[in-house]
């Protein structure tokens, strides 16, 4: 009996092949060959799943971002924090790249976005949707901290939740560019934090 193909296994392999491809050697050198190749699969075979390289670059950010996603689920769990202030911080940690994977994610997110301003086919309402999500979230938390009183009443919080997000993305990228390190981007995000939620402690490390 013909064994049964599992195509959401093979589009998932696939785009796994594509995220290694661009982790070491960069986005923009990603062509539909080199994946293939990556995935150990033909060409032929990448393109029954995906007609165009466009296709597949918004389907491996779409993965890319539910990883993501994933590991700031676990972050705050490990956290063990239930109050904004330490949900923020264990969100917006994430944003540091520590590790393979998170600097991974870091990377190709940025070239990504680089690419979709000069090609409107990898840009558009489903590639913002993530980070308008998070804005969402944050304000989110930032107005219950108001509501309980940690954290000052004057804030702004959609404001604010627009600018923690644009410091997290540039301490990211001074992470990837060794302008700084990890440590060092970590320190400051929680000197920022502590200016909107004075005198409460930050969440204990987690690694």
């Amino acid at each position: 009996m013909p064994k049964l193909v599992d195509h959401e296994e093979r589009r998932a392999h696939i785009i796994d092949a594509l995220l290694r491809s661009a982790a070491s050697g960069g986005l923009h050198s990603v062509t539909m060959r080199s994946v293939a190749v990556e995935a150990g699969v033909s060409v032929r075979l990448v393109q029954y799943y995906f007609d165009t390289k466009e296709q597949l670059l918004l389907a491996a950010m779409t993965r890319l971002t539910a990883r993501m996603g994933e590991r700031v689920q676990r972050r705050v769990r490990a956290s063990g924090a239930t109050d904004p202030r330490g949900i923020i911080e264990a969100v917006l940690l994430e944003a540091v790249p520590t590790d393979e994977e998170s600097r991974a994610f870091h990377l190709i997110h940025t070239e990504y976005a680089v690419l979709s301003v000069t090609d409107p086919a990898l840009g558009g309402p489903q590639f913002l949707a993530a980070p308008n999500e998070m804005e969402a979230f944050l304000a989110a938390q930032l107005t219950a901290a108001q509501q309980a009183g940690t954290a000052a009443p004057q804030l702004d919080p959609h404001q604010e939740a627009v600018v923690l997000l644009a410091v997290s993305a540039g301490l990211g990228l001074s992470v990837l560019l060794g302008q700084r390190t990890a440590e060092a981007a970590t320190t400051v995000l929680r000197y920022h934090l502590g200016r909107l939620f004075p005198g409460q402690e930050s969440i204990r490390s987690i690694t």
